[in-house]
Parts: structure tokens; sequence; C-alpha cells
């Protein structure tokens, strides 16, 4: 009917058809759409203000709303909408001419010039790369996907495909794919600035911080006043623990946008990561001040552990959690932060509620899958056998440098971390991806009806590429020791994995296995957001069954390689700290010193979400935290059925 310039008829269609399916973005876009060339521009302007809540990254609403905007004279607003449009969809022609000649009237020749450049090169491009790109933007990941990879296969060189198809790997989380088109991409053409940026957020996305930040800094060279350049830098010396650095540069660009809600959570990150628990809250205040629904900014005071929310500010969050238009990401993180605020006073079942639907809108989003991991174990368990590291016995990089503390998040491993990092031949430095992205990488890239090559390659490797590996990793993490200790702690949990692994490249590196409670393990990563990674935590069932396999896992190797790991109860360290720091330092091979019994005293950065908790004199109360909530834990205790700490 559109086509066919029926619109009374369209709208009306569009009308009924809304009555069964309220929230489909293509019939809202149609009424609104109608509504406009029936010359209803105030119905069409009300469509799209109920549109935009359900599907705010849809270029073409605001590209509609720029339309109307235009039409009745509001210039300024149209300009905005058009800009919005065109950057959550570059191919929207319609958007960037318009542009074009609302900048020409505004006598803003210079965006009259680019936009008309938009226009230029949208007209070049091939018709598959302009149908995949618009297909991305508009969330179709996969079909995009398809297109583009036909595009490739019969124009191998086509620099947009390969930058397109990168972009999606980044979607998908196939970062490695991503880094490699990228560095293609740039390796035909160097001073392609827009390419070179998405390669920096690639680099630092992979935890490759230092070239991340090389990156970055030729962009600035080239383009010093320009914010994403500067904001990747900044984020490049976060991920380097270089915060004093970042957090300067987060203040410089604060000036230039003083309500810019992600700038003052950056900076909040970086106070609290100091030790600045105070400076840091204002920062997260100010984050929530100028955007109401942030939600990032509630959990961050949250996740302090030790903050405690006043009643405006829990009403406030109460308000956005429920509210249609906040974002489900900002939903999630409300709903985390409501937990806490609510088991802080004391009202557990209301707690468990928001935690409960907190994890649920997470899960919503992720593609985790328990039975990959559980598979996963059972393959560490038939290559890495007694048999196995008997054959290979000697190989490996001999350096005693790093100490692994592995296990489950929330198990006490900071504690533990700070107590060896106030040693005075220990140096912390967090949770390194070095491993897990060795891991990756050995296990290629099969499709998903096949297994992974890992663990079955290691069975393949010469001794010579396994010192390798051990070198290139003590190589990697030197950037991260800059005090000059002898011995280092990446304290990654997740390589309780690739203990087999580990013990092939660094044969004499120290392994600590931190060990909580199972109850009490597992509901404290239930109530815990992470900002990435650790997708087993949003369900009890895929926490009970996570913990049970690590348990399993950890067994394997207690039998394959008697001695090589070190267990700490955490529940035995509160009980007992001074005899518990004693055999940690005795089995790290290092003198006993007072100054890890008074681990609070030391100074240094700590990332993890017990940051604050390891500043403080070791304290009994967190233990048994979880029995106010066992009413509701039923599933847990079944998923652990038979689980021993």
């Amino acid at each position: 009917m559109l086509e066919a310039r029926q619109f009374a008829q369209c709208e009306t269609a569009a009308r009924s058809v809304l009555n069964e399916v309220p929230e489909n973005r293509d019939v809202l876009y149609l009424l609104a759409v109608s509504q406009r060339y029936c010359g209803k521009i105030a119905d069409a302007l009300r469509t799209l203000e109920q549109f935009e809540p359900l599907h705010p990254d849809y270029g073409r609403l605001f590209q509609e709303r720029g339309h109307c905007l235009r039409t009745v004279g509001q210039i300024g607003p149209a300009v905005a909408a058009y800009q919005q449009a065109v950057m959550l969809n570059p191919t929207l022609s319609a958007s960037w001419q318009a542009l074009q000649g609302l900048y020409t009237g505004l006598g803003d020749g210079e965006n009259a010039r680019l936009a008309g450049a938009n226009v230029a090169k949208l007209a070049t491009l091939p018709r598959a790369v302009r149908e995949a790109t618009n297909l991305f933007s508009e969330g179709q990941t996969y079909t995009a996907e398809e297109v583009i990879r036909r595009h490739l296969l019969e124009n191998p060189t086509d620099i947009e495909a390969m930058r397109l198809l990168a972009r999606i790997g980044v979607r998908l989380e196939i970062l490695d794919d991503a880094e490699y088109l990228l560095e293609c991409v740039l390796l035909a053409h160097p001073d392609y600035h827009a390419a070179r940026f998405e390669y920096a957020n690639v680099l630092a996305q992979r935890h490759k911080f230092v070239q991340a930040l090389e990156e970055a800094q030729r962009l600035i060279a080239i383009d010093p006043g320009n914010r994403s350049f500067r904001t990747i830098s900044a984020n490049a010396f976060v991920g380097l623990g270089r915060h004093e650095q970042a957090q300067a540069i987060y203040r410089e660009l604060l000036e230039g946008a003083p309500q810019d809600a992600d700038l003052h959570l950056s900076i909040g990150h970086a106070l609290k990561t100091l030790g600045r628990q105070t400076e840091a809250i204002t920062a997260y205040r100010q984050a929530a001040s100028a955007r109401p629904d942030f939600g990032d900014a509630y959990w961050s005071l949250a996740n302090l552990k030790t903050y405690r929310f006043p009643e405006e500010e829990v009403a406030r969050m109460r308000l956005h959690a429920q509210a249609r238009a906040t974002a489900v990401t900002d939903q999630f993180h409300l709903c985390f932060a409501l937990g806490k605020a609510l088991e802080d006073r004391g009202d557990f079942a209301e707690s468990f509620a928001f935690y409960s639907r907190g994890n649920e809108l997470k899960k919503s989003e992720s593609r985790y899958r328990i039975e990959t991991f559980e598979r996963s174990v059972l393959r560490q368990e038939e290559v890495c056998t007694a048999d196995f590291f008997a054959a290979r016995r000697g190989v490996g990089c001999a350096s005693p440098d790093p100490i692994f503390i592995v296990g489950l998040p929330r198990a006490g491993s900071t504690l533990l971390e700070q107590i060896l990092a106030s040693h005075s031949q220990v140096e912390g430095t967090m949770e390194l991806a070095e491993i897990p992205r060795l891991a990756l990488h050995l296990s290629g890239r099969e499709g998903n009806t096949q297994e992974s090559r890992y663990p079955a390659v290691l069975a393949e490797m010469a001794p010579e590429r396994l010192r390798e590996l051990g070198e290139k990793y003590l190589d990697d993490t030197q950037v991260l020791r800059t005090s000059g200790k002898p011995r280092f702690i990446d304290k990654m949990p997740n390589n309780f994995r690739h203990i087999g692994l580990l013990h092939l490249m660094l044969p004499n590196a120290r392994i600590i296995d931190a060990r909580r409670e199972p109850m009490a393990c597992c509901f404290s990563n239930f109530k815990q957001l992470f900002a990435s990674g650790q997708e087993f935590t949003y369900s009890l069932d895929d926490i009970g069954r996570y913990y049970r396999a690590y348990l399993r896992l950890m067994d394997h190797w207690d039998r394959v390689l008697p001695g090589k790991v070190l267990r700490i109860q955490h529940e035995a360290v509160v009980a007992d700290l001074e005899g518990n720091v004693r055999r940690l330092l005795d089995f790290c091979g290092l003198e006993f010193e007072g100054a890890c019994l008074e681990f609070w005293k030391t100074e240094r950065n700590v990332r993890t979400a017990s940051s604050e908790q390891v500043r403080r004199p070791i304290y009994t109360e967190g233990l048994q935290q979880w029995r106010n909530f066992e009413p509701w834990l039923g599933p847990l205790k079944e998923a652990l059925a038979g689980a021993t700490q």
C-alpha cells in the first residue's frame, strides 16, 4: 500500500496489525511513514516517540523523525535526528542527502561537504556491501554475514567488505578474525583512519593494550582534538594499569562535555581502582545525574560493596527499572543494584526478586551453554593424563616468576592476591587474558558442529614450542610488571581450565586454587553482575553445574599432577590468617613477612569486585550471607547435589 501511495489505507492496515503485534518494528515504522504522508505530522511524531524505547537502535526511526521535523520547519532537531540516523545506519542515503541540504541552508559548508561525500561514497559501493551494511545496522547480523561473505568470495580485496566483516566479527565476539581482517585493510590502506580506530578498539577488547595504545597515539598525532581517539587511548591506559594517566584524559574530555555520563563513570572506575572511594562515589553519582536511568552508574555504587543507598536513590532506581523506556542493559544493571540495596536493608524476599530479574534479563542476551563447558572438562580428562605429563617431563620455560591464582570468581582470590602482593618479592598485576587467549588460539576456527582442537593439540606440540609459549607469556606480561619485583601474580580465575597447558609451558610456576564453601560461592556469583565474561553466573542451575564441573576438573589435576596445585579454603583463611599465610608463602618459596598479615595496609591498584573489601582487616560477616536467601535457593542446592568443598 505504501509503495502504491495508498497512504490512508496503509495507516488503517498498520493500526489493525498493531493491535496484534504492538511492539513490531516494521509495523510501527509503516504507521509513522503513512501518517507523515497523510499530513498527520503530530501523529507520526507520537508514533515515533512510542517506537523509540522499543527499538532505540533502528536508524530508519530517526530518519523518519528527521523527515517529520524538517516538514514542519524544525531544522535544528531535524539535523540531530538525521545525524542519529546515519550514526546507527550509515547506508541511509536519504538522511545524508537531507543533511547535505540542511547544512547548506545553514551556511555550514564543511558539514555539507562531508554529507555530500557520504552520498557519493554510498553510490560507489557495490550493492552487496550496501545491502549487508544495512542488514548489519538493522540487527540482522547473520544474514549480513552471509551476504558479505558471498561478495568477498568474488571480490577478495574489497576493503569495505573486509571492514564490514570485521565489524560483524566484533559483534559476534570473534575478535581474532576481526583483528586479522582490519590488519589486512590497514596493510592495503594505512591512511584509513576509521579502520585504524576500529583496529585499536579490537586490540583493546583482546587485552592487547600496548598495541591498542600505539594505534590510538598514531591517530591522535593526526587529529589531536578527536575525542574518540583520546578516549581509546585512555581506555588502553586503564588496561595497562596506568589509571592516573587515564583519569587525566577522561577529565580533559569532560571539560568539553560536562554531562557525558560515560566519562563520569570511567573516572569513577579509575578512582575506585586507585582506592579513592569517596571521590569514586561522587563520580558515579555525577554519572547518574547526567543520565538518570544509567543503570551502570547505580550498579557501580552497589559494586563498591560498602556503599549504602539512601532512600531517594532507591526510589529513583525503582522508577527507572520499571519504566518501559529504560533500555534492557540499564534495566539489569538497576535490578542488580536494587538487589544489593534491599539486601543491605534486610528485605531479602524483594532483594532476591530483583537479583532474579536481573539475571534473567542478562541471560536473555547471552548465547552461553553450560554443556559446552562440561564437554571441555571431559576433553581435558581424556587428553591430560598422568602418562601424558610423564612423557613430557622437563619441557617448557623454567622461569618460576608467575604465581597463578585460579578458581571461581567470588571465592576469595582477591584476598589471596592482596596477601601475596604485600610481600616484598611479589607484584600483583590483574586478571590477565593471555592464557585464555592462547587457549582460544589453539582451539582453531572449526565450525559449531566440530570439537575444538584444544586440548588435543597439546599432544602435537614439540618441546621447543611449549618453551616458546612460556617465554612469550612472560614477554607479553612484562609491560604490566612495573615494580621490578621478581615474582608476579596472574589472578585470572578461569585459568583452572588450563592447568595442563600452564604446567607444560611454565612447569615451575606456582598455582593456587582459591576455594570457598559451594553455596556461599555460587550465590555470591549469582548476585554479581560482571563487566564481561563469567556468563555461567546468570542462572542458579548453570552456576551449580559449573561448580561441580570445576570440582571434577580440579580433582583430576590433583590426580595427574599431584602437588602441583595448593588449595586454600577461604573459610580457613578467615579462621586462621597467619597459619594459612605461612602455608601460602611456603608453597610459593617465599620467606614469611609480617606485612602479609596486614595486607589491608598495602597500597596498590585493585580492579575486581572485592577491591574495597580487601582494603580492610579480615572479617567474618560475609561467610553465611547466603542463608538469608535460603528459602529461594532450592534449584541451586539441587544443582550442587553431591558437591563438596
